[in-house]
């Protein structure tokens, strides 16, 4: 490197050097945080202050949950032969016992047919059988004819009775197959996409079917929890059925209430959860087989519980604190235990504060035990700062538009 560019690496470290001490050691300067406000240490910082609300709280539990449906049936057809109609559309909802598809039944009614002839032909041997019979036990006392054909008369009766009760038990059998033709819905349900097209052949008890209906009235939802929490589920389960609302994936609209209906018989071992199913009447449709929701469970009420708003909670490497606002107003640091959720912006306070305490819910950052403010109500401005405390403002910081700049915000 050659001497001039030596000397001037030096020359601008020297000038740097002035510079910050300049900065430190400026009439009027102080530490990062000694300001409180915008009329300087000793001026008060406004703050939003809220009361401690006093009301009944519900407390939930939350989970991820997923929508299965009451019931699902593949409907396939119980024989064998040409797909002859179908009478559903895609989509809709099928009442149960509503007719679906039908099968040609020509060889089934031939079946139905020749089972009947067959009865028939049994049915006149055995009356011509009967009427021999009656004839030799006339004659059996006048001795034409001898006990043993009789007994051979008889037994031949019997042989065809027995035929002709066959007979009737392979007529219902045929019957039955041909009913198996017009195949109805088992159950209420909506149709999905079908699986098979009019005039293909389809085979008994398939596994791809022809359609599937799923029951949607009523839906379940299907949501697991972490183990911990069996005994509060059991403990509120023993009063009633529980409450349970499914909202959207966003928490932003319910989707549906229910209630819990089975907890299940026995805990996970690799997840360490439990599973429950919680039944909806689902009458808008809103839920469906198979969709992700956010579960929300009641497990109990807090009678006279303590709620503040969510932003007054703070955290700090003792635990959670509020700011309590005292009477001279200055604010307190007040140390908390929070007991859950109140609401979608309330969190439930089991001790540390009182009804009736007001606490800053915004404005905490620029707070320390002691600090001197203005309260103000939720969504009230600050007062403006006059002329005066603006002109000292700018003594006080001439040189550092950054932190005026931020003091000013407040």
């Amino acid at each position: 490197m050659s001497r001039w560019k030596t000397a001037l690496v030096l020359l601008v470290l020297a000038a740097l050097a002035v510079l910050g001490w300049r900065l430190l050691h400026r009439p009027g300067a102080s530490a990062p945080g000694m300001h409180g406000g915008a009329g300087g240490a000793d001026a008060p910082i406004p703050v939003t202050v809220v009361p401690v609300e006093q009301k009944d709280v519900p407390v939930y539990l939350t989970a991820l949950g997923t929508v299965q449906a009451l019931n699902t049936v593949t409907v396939s057809s119980q024989v064998t032969g040409q797909l002859k109609a179908l009478h559903f559309a895609e989509g809709d909802e099928i009442q149960q016992g509503a007719l679906i598809a039908e099968i040609d039944p020509r060889t089934f009614q031939a079946a139905v047919d020749q089972a009947v002839a067959k009865k028939n032909q049994d049915a006149a041997q055995l009356s011509a059988s009967r009427s021999t019979l009656k004839r030799y036990e006339e004659l059996i006392v006048k001795h034409f004819v001898s006990a043993q054909d009789l007994e051979n008369q008889r037994q031949t009766v019997r042989q065809q009775e027995a035929l002709v009760a066959a007979d009737d038990a392979a007529i219902s059998s045929a019957r039955t197959q041909l009913g198996y033709t017009r195949i109805t819905a088992p159950i209420t349900g909506i149709a999905g996409i079908r699986q098979v097209d009019v005039g293909n052949l389809v085979t008994a008890n398939s596994s791809t079917g022809i359609v599937t209906l799923t029951q949607v009235h009523p839906i379940n939802v299907i949501f697991t929890l972490p183990e911990q929490n069996l005994g509060e589920v059991r403990n509120g389960q023993g009063a009633a059925a529980l409450a349970v609302t499914a909202l959207d994936r966003t928490d932003a609209h319910a989707l549906g209430d229910g209630v819990l209906k089975v907890i299940d018989n026995q805990i996970d071992s690799s997840t360490g959860t439990f599973k429950l199913k919680s039944e909806f009447a689902n009458e808008n449709n809103a839920l469906w087989p198979g969709q992700f929701v956010n579960v929300r469970l009641r497990i109990k009420t807090v009678s006279n519980g303590l709620v503040v708003p969510a932003t007054a909670l703070q955290r700090g490497p003792e635990g959670s604190y509020v700011y309590a606002l005292q009477p001279d107003d200055t604010v307190a640091m007040k140390p908390v235990t929070p007991a859950g959720e109140a609401g979608d912006n309330g969190i439930l306070i089991g001790s540390g504060v009182a009804a009736g305490d007001r606490v800053v819910t915004e404005g905490q950052f620029r707070l320390k035990p002691g600090s001197k403010v203005v309260a103000l109500a939720p969504g009230q401005a600050a007062p403006q700062t006059s002329e005066a405390e603006l002109s000292k403002l700018k003594e006080q910081d001439k040189g550092q538009p950054q932190r005026r700049g931020g003091r000013r915000g407040g």
